[in-house]
């Protein structure tokens, strides 16, 4: 991990808005960690640099969810190419997945993306994801599917990658995981968090072996307005905050 000396030479050559995108970037990483949806050093969470066009922020290659910072994160252009020093590689497959969504999405601040036993489970179902639990409702209203074309390296996929999100926020890579975007990293991390769970609570109501009981397309439709009823209007921001607290009573370094 990074020490005291290279946070401070990261921090001194950015700006305070790119600083704070790097701690709540770091702690996406850390409560994906935290939450058991890391797949050792592979899949990814990315953010636009603010106020930097084409440039965002990914994980260097070959760390742990868990030991990830606000200085260790590597800024990249939409070549893939570093824009800082760093002794990490960037993940290819991460690069083409997020920087596709970046260019096709302007309003996408952050992209997330898991290979959870329980995602990866329900995206290998052909009904994808069933209306079957109140959390399933929420990534309902809007959810979109991408076919699996192979690991994502090839840049002639971008176009069907982004053609398949449209204007959702989240969406089911088949054979292969989950992926959520937000006008925020908190937003992001949110729509996942509710994403995972509600394919967790589908295999495990599947395993029981019990028929299911759908819930109505007419509950479906009116899920965004109950998710704002539910929230006061405050959506991810109710949440977040409380997430960050906690990170802080684990673990703070996630800002070094």
């Amino acid at each position: 991990m990074h020490n005291d000396a290279a946070m401070t030479e990261v921090r001194r050559k950015v700006n305070a808005e790119e600083w704070q995108a790097r701690v709540e970037l770091a702690a996406a990483y850390r409560l994906v960690a935290h939450f058991g949806w890391d797949d050792l050093v592979y899949t990814h969470i990315s953010a636009r640099v603010p106020g930097q066009a084409g440039q965002f922020l990914i994980n260097p290659y070959g760390m742990l969810f868990e030991e990830i910072t606000a200085s260790s994160l590597v800024k990249v252009d939409h070549a893939g190419e570093p824009l800082m020093p760093t002794p990490y590689d960037v993940n290819p497959a991460g690069f083409v997945i997020h920087s596709a969504i970046h260019e096709g999405r302007p309003d996408v601040h952050c992209v997330l993306h898991t290979h959870t036993r329980h995602g990866v489970a329900v995206s290998a179902q052909r009904g994808g994801l069933l209306p079957i639990s109140q959390q399933s409702i929420f990534p309902l209203a809007q959810l979109a599917y991408h076919d699996y074309e192979g690991v994502a390296l090839r840049d002639d996929e971008k176009p069907r990658l982004v053609a398949d999100l449209g204007a959702s926020n989240q969406m089911i890579l088949r054979n292969h995981g989950l992926l959520t975007c937000g006008r925020s990293v908190a937003d992001a991390f949110m729509a996942m968090y509710t994403l995972e769970r509600a394919c967790q609570i589908q295999i495990l109501a599947q395993s029981g072996g019990s028929a299911l009981t759908m819930i109505p397309e007419a509950i479906v439709s009116t899920a965004r307005a109950q998710a704002r009823g539910a929230t006061k209007g405050k959506g991810s921001g109710l949440a977040w905050p409380a997430l960050l607290r906690k990170l802080d009573r684990l673990d703070p370094g996630y800002k070094d």
